[in-house]
């Protein structure tokens, strides 16, 4: 029922930024939280933030200070602004929902299929 179209990555310049994009469709009762992955070549997935519906929010101490995220509940879409970008920042980021589809049905996790970020030194 459920997907999830990530946009936004690309390639920059260190000191430069990114506004990652994810949208969620289908038949959709509510999204509990969303969040965004990283993931580069031989690291493990990392959380980088994430979104609560009460719009609690956390972040890897890596990022605090230069990422921000959000989300747009009319839109079904969560944003993470991502500025200051570091050599250290390049991986495929991930959008994750963990959505709920009615009243007294389970949650159910979706993961999107990535969009990568390149910073250049």
């Amino acid at each position: 029922q459920v997907q999830l179209v990530e946009s936004g990555g690309g390639l920059v310049q260190a000191g430069g930024s990114l506004r990652l994009s994810c949208s969620a469709s289908g038949n959709i009762f509510s999204i509990k939280t969303m969040g965004w992955y990283r993931q580069a070549p031989g690291k493990q997935r990392e959380l980088v933030a994430s979104i609560t519906s009460s719009n609690t929010t956390n972040y890897a101490d890596s990022v605090k200070g230069r990422f921000t995220i959000s989300r747009n509940n009319a839109k079904n879409t969560e944003y993470l602004q991502m500025n200051s970008l570091k050599p250290e920042d390049t991986a495929v980021y991930i959008c994750k929902a963990i959505i709920n589809f009615g009243p007294s049905r389970p949650d159910y996790q979706y993961w999107g299929q990535g969009t990568q970020v390149t910073v250049s030194a």
